[in-house]
């Protein structure tokens, strides 16, 4: 089961970001905080593997398992882009560009997985 290329692009494309950016913030960090990237680091990154995994399911069911992994992956991406927004290491700009990818991943998963359903 092929899963659309654009949305494995802007999974990898995210995925890179999220690693840039848990790179700087940690330069930012007191090291008790660095749970906080390394909880992003997973989700964010985690996204991409498992539309990675869809594209050679054993089964629709799998395909779409894979699929729901990797929404709920984004989901956690969001609020740990929240949570790192709202203790200030990443400024209002940085944000709103990492959160609309995040978003626009989380629409797209869910447009796949809805037509996957009908099927």
């Amino acid at each position: 089961m092929k899963c659309n290329n654009v949305v494995r692009d802007k999974s990898l494309d995210f995925g890179v970001r999220i690693s840039k950016m848990v790179r700087i913030i940690l330069k930012r960090m007191y090291s008790a905080e660095h749970s906080l990237c390394s909880q992003i680091l997973k989700s964010g990154t985690s996204i991409g593997a498992n539309i990675r995994e869809s594209e050679f399911a054993e089964s629709r069911d799998d395909f779409k398992h894979k699929l729901k992994i990797a929404l709920k992956e984004a989901n956690e991406t969001d609020y740990w882009l929240t949570i790192l927004h709202r203790a200030e290491y990443l400024n209002d700009k940085e944000y709103n560009s990492l959160n609309d990818d995040c978003k626009e991943l989380i629409a797209l998963l869910v447009a796949i997985i809805k037509t996957s359903n009908e099927k």
